[in-house]
């Protein structure tokens, strides 16, 4: 009996020991997964942290690529990552940054893994500039389909079965889209080599939360690239805006027996429309008005070529249809086909008190007759510069004599006044126009000036201008 307690006591404590030493055992495990737990949540914390701090200043878009790429690596305890952005047109993947040593997840050439195995760049220089359609492959499909993947078996990735076997081979791969609202960014993949153990379910988890802040890490790098380059380009506008308005008379000059004014209100930063003064000689002075087909930059800069044109072959020659022709015979072989200028182009002799006008294709001049209270529309022929390389334009372009009596008004205008519009969509038209002309041709040049912008402002009331407006008021004293 009392070997039998004896036994009964001994086995006890035997079992008692193998009990303490599995529940050690499994604490052992439990701090150890809590560990690893621990190391885990703080690699993804230092990976939520890095993506704060990169947008502190403007990141360049290589450095949160690699960001991202490394970290999902690094967090995932990957062989290696990539990652892959559509490009400009939407239409295909390319390459934005993969890392050192991470195994091909595209189709490779025999030709390419041949001079892999002497000259290992190669590899590596097919790989960051081979771009992927969409649907082609497994990174190909994941952009198309739009859901992410988790391939421990690449049954489903025939591409990559044939490096299986070797060192450059994949045995375990995640890829997931980088999605965000409707934004189809691009994919992010991580990959383990045939040496390293595959990738979990819990890894999935993890790896697709990665690639959702990811993905929005990326949207608003591109809405602040979009941001800054807007506000490089509304700065270089300004610069262009500045330089256009130095270009543009700042005052009219004063000239004996004539009284002028002008005005350039721009639809956007920069103007298509353009007028000028150039002294002729000691007796004459050119009043030019132009506006250059389209808006914006590109009008603006055709516009500046057209004045130097037309200041080199004003100087000295009394006729406008002339220095029209050769003006033309300048600009015809740097103007593209569908653009063209047109023009108005007129004398004021002081000594003589003359005025001789022609026209290239611009909208009619309006002359206000003091005797009469009554305008003239003046349309004298010729065709918009820049259509003709010359035969045409030089038979059609012609000098007229405009007879001015004291307190009679000239008045040069482009497309913006009479083409304005209100919230209706109705112009405020030639007729109107002469309405303002008739109503404050008697109290100068600038009144003339100040009347008409100030009905088309109270016409259009706050609707958008559409379209650049230029006047010009000649009045005889």
């Amino acid at each position: 009996m009392r070997f039998l307690l004896f036994g009964l006591l001994v086995a006890t404590l035997v079992g008692w020991l193998v009990t303490y030493q599995r529940q050690r055992w499994r604490i052992r495990q439990l701090e150890r997964a809590k560990e690893e737990i621990q190391v885990e949540e703080n690699l993804v914390f230092d990976f939520l942290h890095g993506l704060g701090e990169a947008f502190r200043d403007v990141i360049r878009p290589h450095d949160l690529h690699r960001l991202i790429v490394e970290s999902s690596t690094r967090i995932l305890d990957a062989h290696g990552g990539a990652l892959y952005m559509a490009d400009r047109t939407g239409a295909k993947l390319v390459p934005a940054f993969i890392s050192k040593g991470c195994p091909p997840l595209i189709e490779v050439p025999d030709r390419i893994l041949q001079q892999a195995a002497s000259t290992p760049i190669a590899l590596d220089g097919y790989l960051r500039s081979h771009s992927i359609g969409a649907g082609d492959g497994l990174v190909g499909r994941v952009w198309k389909n739009g859901e992410a993947v988790l391939l421990a078996d690449l049954a489903d990735a025939p591409e990559l079965v044939k490096l299986r076997q070797s060192a450059l081979g994949t045995s375990s791969v995640m890829v997931t889209p980088l999605l965000y609202g409707r934004q189809n960014m691009g994919v992010l993949a991580v990959a383990n080599g045939p040496t390293s153990a595959p990738f979990t379910s819990s890894d999935f988890v993890v790896f697709k939360s990665i690639s959702e802040q990811s993905a929005f890490a990326l949207y608003n790098a591109i809405i602040y690239s979009e941001a800054n380059e807007k506000k490089r380009l509304d700065h270089d506008l300004q610069i262009a805006r500045d330089i256009q308005r130095i270009l543009l008379p700042a005052k009219a000059p004063a000239i004996e027996g004539f009284q002028i004014a002008g005005i350039n209100i721009p639809a956007r930063q920069v103007s298509g429309d353009y007028f000028d003064y150039i002294q002729v000689d000691e007796d004459r002075l050119g009043v030019v008005i132009a506006d250059v087909s389209g808006k914006g930059v590109p009008a603006s800069l055709i516009m500046a070529i057209c004045r130097s044109a037309l200041r080199a072959e004003a100087r000295a020659n009394p006729s406008p249809a002339e220095v029209l022709r050769k003006v033309n015979r300048q600009l015809y072989p740097d103007i593209k086909e569908d653009m063209f200028i047109s023009m108005a182009y007129l004398i004021l002799d002081h000594k003589n008190t003359s005025v001789t006008l022609s026209r290239g294709g611009h909208d009619a001049p309006l002359l206000y007759r003091a005797a009469t209270a009554e305008v003239e529309i003046l349309k004298p022929p010729g065709m918009a510069l820049g259509i003709d390389s010359g035969d045409v334009f030089d038979r059609v372009a012609a000098d007229i004599s405009v007879p001015l009596e004291p307190d009679d008004c000239l008045v040069l205008y482009t497309d913006g006044v009479t083409e304005a519009l209100d919230a209706n969509g109705d112009e405020f038209g030639r007729e109107r126009m002469m309405r303002s002309l008739r109503a404050s041709a008697s109290e100068g040049a600038e009144e003339v000036i100040a009347r008409l912008t100030g009905d088309v402002r109270n016409f259009v009331d706050g609707h958008p201008q559409h379209d650049d407006i230029t006047l010009i008021v000649v009045r005889k004293t």
